[in-house]
């Protein structure tokens, strides 16, 4: 009897890529929600020094880089990413201390597709015209309501994380697997210690220790791994178009934790950055980089 073998389709690099980019960003917006109503109990600044301190140990245990596992020019660029990744989550965390979630995160993904613009090319640009249109209108900049000091902080965030996002890319063509997020993120804890630990350390709890724990996996250690697998799939303009959902994914999510409302405007912003994020999906496939000694 003859043996009939059925193949399975396999999914495309882009569409796992961008797959792993949405989960990313799911947990991303979950955990923000649950890290905004701790800051009444540690600050902005302390509950991202928790749940940073909780990932540098986490990953440096788990997965064990040595000295290596890097070349001089790979290790100061995780030591670099690890500051940046740092700077992004305290900025964020302090503007989403006084703006609501949506908006915060419409102003940090200016960084992404800043980043997608510069390394676009040909008719991958049109997405962040697009993408940048739902922005506009999930900000709403006429209104004038915007706290300017979160506004200020957003924006700064939205630096950082698009350095965060050539960075990380950089580093994960030159390092093997996740041994430069083991590295780095104990390079964000530690600077977070710098900037928050001698505020912090006197109103810890073991409750919020615990908590802080479970944020660690929520946000950064699931989403930032998910988010290095993917940049190995996608080009950093199509992965920065990609972040464009995170407005919306905010907006969703703020409006179910939080009971934060979105207007009609901020709807159509929501459309707009769901084109966007699926024609950067559509286009955004990177060729696969040989896998790093």
């Amino acid at each position: 009897m003859t043996a009939i073998t059925a193949t399975r389709p396999t999914m495309s690099s882009s569409g796992i890529g961008a797959s792993m980019a949405v989960v990313s960003m799911l947990c991303v917006q979950v955990g923000l929600a649950v890290a905004v109503n701790l800051i009444d109990d540690l600050g902005a600044e302390g509950i991202t020094w928790l749940r940073l301190a909780w990932a540098g140990l986490i990953l440096i245990v788990l997965v064990r880089p040595r000295p290596s596992d890097f070349s001089p020019s790979a290790f100061r660029a995780t030591v670099l990413l690890g500051v940046v990744t740092s700077g992004t989550a305290l900025l964020f965390m302090a503007a989403i201390a006084r703006l609501p979630l949506g908006t915060a995160s419409a102003l940090e993904f200016l960084g992404p597709l800043g980043v997608a613009v510069w390394r676009g090319r040909g008719g991958v640009k049109i997405w962040p015209a697009i993408a940048a249109v739902g922005v506009v209108c999930l900000t709403q900049p006429w209104t004038g309501q915007a706290d300017a000091v979160g506004v200020a902080f957003a924006l700064a965030a939205a630096v950082c994380w698009g350095v965060y996002i050539v960075l990380t890319q950089h580093v994960g063509d030159e390092v093997a697997g996740l041994k430069s997020l083991a590295v780095s993120m104990p390079v964000a804890a530690l600077t977070a210690t710098v900037v928050a630990g001698p505020s912090t350390f006197g109103r810890l709890t073991p409750e919020l220790v615990l908590i802080g724990l479970g944020l660690a996996i929520l946000l950064p250690v699931v989403p930032f791994t998910l988010e290095f697998l993917a940049l190995r799939r996608l080009t950093t303009a199509a992965f920065g178009t990609l972040m464009s959902l995170e407005p919306a994914f905010a907006l969703l999510i703020g409006f179910i934790v939080l009971s934060q409302e979105p207007d009609a405007l901020a709807v159509l912003g929501i459309a707009c950055v769901v084109v966007a994020g699926i024609g950067a999906e559509r286009t955004g496939g990177r060729e696969m980089v040989p896998a790093p000694a």
